[in-house]
């Protein structure tokens, strides 16, 4: 997503998390990351393709799936930070993203684990879904056309299901994603100690081809989060052969 320190909003939010309500938050998970220098952000950590990644084509993409498991925070590392994981459209090289995913975060020493979607520049949307380390999500976020977007997610372990259908008539479509992230709130937060995530089942369709991410069609970038002196603070593996799956491991806050 494109990218006011916390506020009492989001100690708010968080209290309203814990009671289950649906909230629009104070913070954006996920807003479109800084880059530093080709293949490295300040905030997100995994991978992203276009057509081409020099001259993206718009319109290009109508679908993106993908699975992970949620990881459980190290709050006694991290007691105050953040961290969400998702898949989504667009934001690599444009202005909004149409995403969905989950978070782990840490606040003053106890851990925080819920899912949302966000259409940013739109505030992100938390849902009711109770989350927990461990469980494995499953997400898609697919283009219906006329400038509309249906986001799903599914908790597999549990069973528990949501869909929406939100409208970005300025999307590109030029990007697809697989991301961990540092969210942000006028700078990027403190990430959460999450050790390592995992992601599978990752494939998407540009111009009627549905593929992996590395499927020769099109161009991938493997993102590393980074501190603008170059300090890792996460790190994407190599693809797995098939080119679905990859894990993002932390390093630093």
């Amino acid at each position: 997503m494109n990218k006011n320190g916390l506020k009492l909003a989001l100690f708010v939010s968080l209290i309203l998390l814990a009671t289950c309500l649906v909230y629009s938050s104070s913070f954006s998970f996920n807003a479109p990351r800084i880059h530093i220098k080709e293949g490295t952000s300040s905030n997100w950590s995994g991978y992203a393709i276009e057509t081409n990644l020099t001259y993206p084509q718009k319109g290009a993409v109508t679908d993106v799936k993908g699975s992970w498991t949620v990881p459980a925070v190290n709050y006694s590392v991290t007691p105050n930070a953040y961290s969400s994981f998702w898949i989504g459209i667009d934001g690599y090289s444009s202005g909004t993203v149409e995403q969905i995913g989950t978070s782990s975060d840490a606040s003053s020493g106890s851990p925080q684990y819920y899912a949302w979607y966000e259409m940013y520049p739109k505030w992100p949307v938390t849902l009711k879904m109770k989350i927990s380390p461990g469980d494995v999500m499953s997400a898609e976020v697919g283009y219906l056309g006329n400038g509309k977007f249906q986001l799903t997610i599914t908790d597999t372990t549990t069973g528990a299901s949501f869909t929406t259908t939100q409208k970005s008539p300025s999307a590109k479509r030029s990007s697809a994603e697989w991301i961990a992230e540092a969210p942000w709130s006028g700078g990027v937060l403190p990430l959460a100690d999450f050790e390592t995530v995992y992601f599978e089942n990752a494939q998407a369709t540009l111009n009627g081809v549905t593929g992996s991410i590395n499927n020769g069609t099109w161009q991938y970038d493997a993102i590393t989060m980074t501190t603008n002196d170059g300090t890792v603070k996460a790190l994407p593996s190599s693809l797995s052969p098939d080119g679905r799956s990859f894990s993002v491991t932390w390093y630093h806050s």
